[in-house]
């Protein structure tokens, strides 16, 4: 939010104007305040003094007191090389902040406060996964949906892994099967070296990353311009266990993908029989593994193709006559009672 208003605000937490003195007291005294009383003071939002309610997106909450002198004691640690005149200021600005925090004490006596943070705004989801980037020590989990990672995907977050590799933090990133066919996947884990191990399924869950099973990442709106900072410790190890039996049916990113067992039908096809069986749609499957609608449509036509089907209906009873119309990891697979097509057998992908 570096946009309206920022230059009639020009401070930090540490010294608030008048205006913005008066909505924080507020929302720390009543416990949140509407959304228009920040609308004259963007500073709030932009120091993260206050966040929006995850329960009603139309009212601001505020970052307790004790937090914002944490994260003013961080940033003072650095200062005090370049400046001790800034120490004075500080200082009276924690005393400040502490004295409003007896007031929060029955508000945070729980510490269901920062369980669950809307983080609003790319620059401060990026703030906060530095932060707990640099408070990571032992391991970073993550789930990357879509399909052939972007360069410039893989090259966002790159200082934030190479900091990590720098500490010995172990790496494990589940990605759909697609993103084998990346070059741009293959020249970072090369970079990574053993810091990271990578593995790969049909389909995964939307984008997760948890640092050191303690906090957690997800989405908050479908164009990711929103996320949620979970630390409840209850829901950080609920989306653990979900990790941990997706990476057991994955299969490591150097290991080939299994055989269908039916000559002229790819893995590929086989997940796309299986969701087709389930009456997905095109989007919809296309999404799920990754891939472009056309490309999945491509997929379906050769399907047909191999299988003799002349329509979609015929497609679906040839499917179950093939034992395609449930997943590869449970379907018993069995050779097709139907002529082999003219085209020749392509490959896992």
């Amino acid at each position: 939010m570096a946009g309206h208003g920022t230059e009639d605000h020009p401070h930090g937490a540490d010294r608030l104007c008048e205006a913005g003195d008066r909505v924080y007291s507020r929302a720390v005294r009543r416990g949140r305040v509407p959304r228009t009383d920040a609308e004259p003071v963007p500073c709030l939002l932009e120091l993260a003094l206050l966040h929006p309610d995850p329960d009603d997106m139309d009212w601001l909450v505020p970052t307790s007191p004790q937090e914002v002198m944490t994260r003013l004691l961080r940033g003072v640690h650095d200062e005090v090389r370049e400046s001790q005149l800034r120490v004075g200021s500080a200082v009276a600005a924690f005393e400040w902040y502490a004295g409003l925090g007896r007031q929060l004490q029955a508000l945070s006596a729980s510490g269901e406060g920062t369980a669950i943070r809307v983080l609003d705004g790319l620059s401060r989801i990026q703030a906060a996964m530095d932060e707990a980037t640099a408070a990571c020590t032992a391991e970073v989990l993550t789930v990357q949906p879509g399909g052939i990672r972007r360069e410039d995907e893989l090259t966002e977050g790159l200082h934030r892994a190479l900091a990590l590799r720098g500490r010995g933090v172990r790496m494990r990133d589940l990605y759909t099967h697609v993103a084998r066919h990346g070059q741009g996947l293959l020249n970072y884990l090369e970079l990574m070296g053993g810091a990271v191990e990578a593995r790969t399924l049909d389909e995964v869950i939307d984008r997760l990353i948890l640092f050191d099973r303690t906090v957690a990442f997800i989405p908050a709106n479908s164009e990711r311009t929103m996320a949620l900072e979970l630390r409840h410790p209850a829901l950080v190890e609920y989306l653990v266990t979900v990790f941990e039996r997706l990476w057991r049916l994955a299969l490591p990113l150097t290991a080939p993908l299994p055989d269908t067992g039916i000559e002229g039908i790819s893995h590929r096809e086989r997940s796309i029989a299986a969701l087709l069986a389930e009456g997905h749609q095109d989007a919809v499957i296309a999404e799920r593994l990754g891939i472009s609608v056309r490309t999945c449509r491509g997929h379906i036509a050769r399907l047909s193709e191999t299988l003799g089907a002349a329509s979609r209906t015929q497609l679906g009873v040839r499917l179950a006559q093939a034992g395609l119309d449930r997943p590869p990891q449970a379907a018993h697979v069995a050779a097709p009672a139907v002529g082999r097509s003219g085209r020749e057998a392509r490959s896992a992908l």
